[in-house]
């Protein structure tokens, strides 16, 4: 039988979620395919890996970290309903794990997979404060809020070590460049001395998310994060401080966290959260069949409710709707009542809007130096 093209360029292997296993301290517990590459290789296929049968939850797998070369650290994006339009990320991956992360498929693009990759294999942005040196340096920057991050979580395990973030918060300080962060990690508060500078004058805001405040389930949804009480914790800290902080209560996935959000906010609230948003789970790409199999893993006799749930939010009969708005707050009678649920949690807890950063105090040491 003549071979067709499609046949001939078929991946040699191709990857399936049947025969894996939760993995200790990961979200995910396989890889799939890369939708820009040929060729993948399943290493839960036994013609691969010979697994042992007994083992009901597989060893931790080490996280490998890579030298990124980028020439450039600030991002741009014209999306309208993010809020903001540029964006710092000192890490591509992250070991957090979260099995709903919205930018796992970014992964991909490095040639590697959106799964058990964009977690333990993270790449790191070494030369990142001295590239935001030299662009807030450049008469070609208009000063304007910078969001650290707009993907992955700035403040990672890795973080505390390595301290890229830090060296970019010292450039922000020295620049007076307003930065808005949001992350899931207590370490956060490390750099509470360089937040105070710039909160001074009114150029820092930190939001804490938090998706449930179930340390059983954060620690399989979002299995390297920070305990939901250190996240309360961070909140209160940073309050006290005088940095402004609120509270990102994101993802809200339905039939599984919907009901903490009043709960969230509350908590939040007597933390000293000044303002608060929120997003609904967005499965975009390899996230989708990903979440799919968490949820067979670890919740299977919820599995059709809260996909369920989820396509009506998207409408369609789909997981994922990239449609500009709908895409962050959802479509239907249940975003409404979500959007209800939050509006009132806000309300009984006293908590307000996002305040406004201003970028009137930004300088260039340079240009300093230069009057004297």
């Amino acid at each position: 039988m003549k071979q067709g093209r499609s046949q001939k360029y078929r991946p040699v292997i191709e990857e399936t979620a049947q025969s894996s296993a939760p993995i200790r301290g990961r979200g995910a517990s396989w890889s799939p395919a890369n939708r820009f590459e040929r060729l993948h290789v399943d290493h839960n296929d036994v013609d691969v890996v010979d697994p042992d049968p007994g083992d009901a939850v597989r060893p931790r797998r080490a996280t490998q970290f890579f030298r990124d070369g980028t020439k450039t650290i600030i991002t741009r994006n014209n999306s309208p309903d993010l809020g903001f339009e540029t964006s710092v990320n000192p890490y591509r991956g992250c070991e957090h794990g979260c099995i709903y992360c919205y930018a796992r498929p970014t992964h991909e693009y490095l040639g590697f997979s959106a799964g058990l990759d964009f977690e333990s294999k993270i790449m790191v942005k070494t030369d990142a404060p001295e590239l935001l040196r030299a662009e807030l340096e450049s008469s070609r920057w208009t000063p304007q809020v910078l969001v650290m991050s707009g993907v992955t979580d700035p403040y990672q395990p890795v973080e505390q070590k390595l301290r890229i973030t830090r060296g970019c918060l010292e450039m922000l300080a020295k620049f007076r460049n307003p930065v808005a962060i949001i992350t899931k990690n207590r370490l956060v508060t490390r750099d509470v001395d360089l937040l105070r500078k710039l909160a001074s004058f009114n150029a820092a805001a930190v939001n804490i998310s938090i998706t449930s405040l179930d340390s059983k389930l954060q620690r399989v949804l979002e299995p390297r994060t920070s305990s939901p009480s250190a996240r309360l914790e961070a909140i209160e800290e940073l309050r006290d401080a005088g940095v402004p902080v609120g509270v990102m209560v994101a993802p809200i996935i339905p039939g599984l966290t919907d009901h903490e959000v009043p709960k969230i906010l509350e908590a939040c609230g007597k933390a000293g959260a000044q303002f608060a948003g929120y997003t609904i789970v967005r499965l975009p790409w390899a996230v989708a069949p990903l979440f799919e199999h968490w949820l067979e893993e670890h919740f299977p006799e919820r599995k059709e409710k809260i996909l369920g749930r989820i396509r009506h939010l998207r409408g369609n009969n789909r997981l994922n709707n990239s449609k500009w708005h709908a895409r962050m707050i959802g479509e239907g009678i249940f975003a409404d009542q979500i959007a209800s649920l939050f509006e009132v949690g806000c309300r009984r807890a006293g908590i307000g809007k996002r305040p406004q950063l201003s970028t009137a105090s930004f300088r260039r040491p340079c240009e300093q130096l230069a009057l004297l």
